[in-house]
């Protein structure tokens, strides 16, 4: 089987959290040299709208709009790099990047979703306490929420709910607490954090990519969020929590995602913000790298 070729998107958008240094991270994660070892090319950068530090009163979401046009210009951009025969890894930006690059699939067809994420982002906007987009991803790309956001080109779900695995997640006391609608009641399969550890990891991989290679799927996309990672070795996220994945852990799971279906992946969350000497930087571009190039 022929290795992937993998085409860079940037897509530094914050519109869903807030411009405090994740803006950064594909600079980051560049210099650091994820794009020579996945000798990738680099396919563009598509820049956000001004950032508006205002909660719109009818989504009650920061930058409805602008996320809603950025995941389409995203999403045209993506849809360049699939066209091209190529696996987009798209270099966020914060969680809501996840729109956009879900869309140019759901314009294909039916693709599946392995959300790895310490957060199960499934926040509906009036329990969010600042409005952040990047805590309602999944909830929105699942067809929940408000259209503006949730159906931007008339096409929701971007993901249907029993094609997405969520793996990794440990904030449902935080979630519970906050009044966040239940993702433990959706279709969703779930291999939370305590899963995970459960079944040893190399079991959980084999279950979530037994079902995101079902055959109705055309393939699958993976979301990774730095804060999948444990807090020992990832603390260079904004809303930290104890435990998570190694980065070995990291590095199985895409190598199993990359051995599969995988059409893409983006990244979001790492704040090199506070990272300054570029360490983690260095082991998050390694592990995925060595994921990817297996």
């Amino acid at each position: 089987m022929s290795r992937p070729r993998y085409a860079i998107v940037e897509a530094p958008s914050v519109l869903g959290l807030f411009p405090k240094g994740v803006e950064r991270l594909p600079e980051a994660l560049l210099r650091a040299g994820l794009a020579e070892r996945l000798e990738a090319r680099r396919a563009g950068r598509v820049e956000p709208p001004p950032y508006d530090p205002r909660r719109d009163p009818e989504t009650l979401l920061l930058n409805p709009a602008g996320i809603a046009a950025y995941s389409i210009a995203l999403a045209d951009a993506v849809g360049l790099v699939l066209g091209a025969g190529e696996v987009p890894v798209v270099l966020g930006g914060d969680c809501s990047i996840l729109l956009g690059c879900l869309l140019p699939l759901r314009r294909r067809g039916r693709f599946g979703l392995l959300f790895l994420d310490g957060h199960a982002d499934f926040y509906q906007p009036e329990a969010e306490p600042n409005g952040e987009a990047a805590s309602m991803d999944l909830a929105l790309a699942t067809g929940r929420g408000p259209a503006l956001v949730a159906d931007p080109e008339g096409l929701r779900p971007l993901v249907r709910d029993e094609d997405v695995v969520a793996f990794g997640i440990r904030d449902a006391e935080d979630a519970a607490r906050a009044g966040s609608q239940r993702i433990e009641d959706s279709g969703i399969e779930l291999l939370d954090l305590a899963a995970v550890r459960q079944a040893g990891v190399e079991a959980a991989l084999e279950r979530a990519l037994d079902w995101l290679t079902r055959p109705e799927l055309l393939g699958f996309w993976v979301h990774l969020d730095a804060d999948v990672l444990d807090d020992a070795v990832m603390p260079a996220v904004d809303y930290r929590m104890p435990d998570g994945l190694s980065f070995g852990e990291l590095t199985a799971v895409l190598a199993a995602a990359a051995s599969g279906r995988m059409a893409g992946i983006d990244v979001t969350i790492f704040n090199p913000a506070l990272d300054p000497g570029g360490a983690i930087a260095a082991g998050f571009a390694d592990a995925i790298a060595r994921g990817l190039r297996s």
